[in-house]
């Protein structure tokens, strides 16, 4: 009999990143998935990527609706309340043998409460990261690795913190980011499918923008998606074609599309605004920047920005301090909520061609490589008892001149 994983997903970004997990479980000849699809998946407001993972082919095997309105931390509370509710009784009716769950967004996080309070194993990817800018990201991610039994890491920093945390060596897995097993693949869209999506001139500077809320600094949402959009201005005056997407559904999400909508109205020539790009036609937008005669940048303050565009040697500019502590590789350029300064900087990282060159050698802090078929490996694989399910923490605590740590 197979071993049935819930793999649950809440947004476009987890999604995309789960892809080649789900491949390798669907692979697997001892392992079977049902796919749980929540949050802004199922939201017609962040573009309802519900299409995309139908489109992948893949079965949904529950659609778990979350109530959530994105202005404000009530909602993010009420939210992972309602989810425990909704998923739990899911999981009650499917009964899996594990539960997979990634990252840190606090619908992942009312899946992680939902499934190891029904004792049902769970493992749980990308623990151990840093994000010390302000998101709630870094206090959940690490409740959900200790709620956790089984830890997939991206990379070696990661596993030695989640080791500090008193985890037993045997659950933590170092894997690399599952991401990257698509970019090596070429699994993405080609320069023929981009042109026919968008209009774009691959002679002219390109820049992918999409910025999100800082969750404890929600109500500045606006003040400090309009110095972005002012330099974006600016850069459309001198030539640069600019992808603008919506935000997750974070609190404070709601004054950023509101932004959007008043820049729209000003029908700028060389932008164009859409709710999603779905990770096909990302990674494909990030490729360009494998050609040497093609100017192409990432801006804003998504964890792709740090995370994904290494595999390409694609430049990023990151703004504000929403990925503050996470590790990166030398393409990232930060910069503050300064239209100035967001305007030079991203001039330098799309002109410059010393720093161009530097970006496509870089040493990529993310590549392992094969993710996903180790993820799927260690589920078949892992015994399920009771040595799984009972947590034990490895630290004593014992005092000998100071805390032994």
């Amino acid at each position: 009999m197979k071993r049935k994983i819930a793999v649950f997903t809440g947004n476009r970004a987890e999604y995309g990143l789960q892809f080649p997990i789900l491949k390798a479980i669907e692979k697997h000849p001892n392992l079977e998935y049902i796919l749980l699809v929540s949050g802004a998946h199922l939201d017609s407001n962040f573009g309802a990527t519900l299409d995309e993972i139908k489109s992948d082919g893949f079965q949904i095997g529950a659609e778990i609706k979350i109530k959530m309105d994105g202005s404000n931390l009530y909602a993010t509370t009420a939210a992972i309340g309602n989810g425990i509710l909704e998923i739990s009784r899911v999981l009650d009716k499917i009964k899996p043998d594990m539960m997979l769950v990634y990252a840190d967004r606090f619908e992942g996080f009312s899946a992680v409460i939902a499934a190891t309070q029904q004792n049902i194993p769970t493992a749980h990817i990308e623990g151990g990261d840093l994000t010390e800018g302000g998101a709630l990201d870094d206090s959940v991610r690490h409740a959900m690795t200790k709620l956790s039994h089984l830890h997939f890491t991206t990379n070696e920093q990661a596993t030695n913190r989640i080791l500090a945390m008193g985890e037993e060596s045997w659950r933590v897995h170092t894997v690399g980011f599952p991401a990257i097993d698509l970019i090596s693949e070429n699994n993405f869209a080609t320069k023929e499918e981009i042109l026919e999506r968008f209009p774009l001139d691959l002679e002219k500077p390109i820049v992918i923008f999409t910025q999100h809320s800082i969750t404890t600094e929600f109500e500045k949402a606006k003040e400090q998606i309009l110095p972005s959009l002012n330099a974006i201005e600016k850069l459309t005056k001198v030539g640069v074609q600019v992808i603008l997407t919506y935000p997750n559904n974070d609190a404070g999400s709601q004054a950023i599309t509101e932004s959007l909508y008043d820049f729209s109205k000003k029908n700028l020539d060389n932008t164009f605004i859409i709710r999603s790009l779905g990770r096909y036609l990302y990674h494909g937008l990030l490729s360009l920047a494998r050609e040497s005669n093609t100017k192409i940048l990432c801006m804003g303050n998504s964890s792709s920005g740090i995370k994904e565009t290494p595999a390409f040697g694609c430049p990023t500019l990151n703004i504000g301090s929403r990925q503050d502590g996470r590790l990166r590789a030398i393409n990232v350029i930060d910069c503050d909520y300064s239209a100035d300064q967001i305007y030079q900087r991203a001039s330098y990282a799309l002109f410059d061609q010393e720093f161009k060159a530097k970006c496509r050698n870089l040493v990529n802090p993310y590549w392992l490589g094969g993710a996903g078929n180790k993820i799927a490996t260690i589920l078949a694989n892992t015994k399920i008892n009771s040595n799984l399910l009972r947590k034990k923490m490895v630290l004593k605590g014992e005092k000998s001149g100071e805390w032994y740590r």
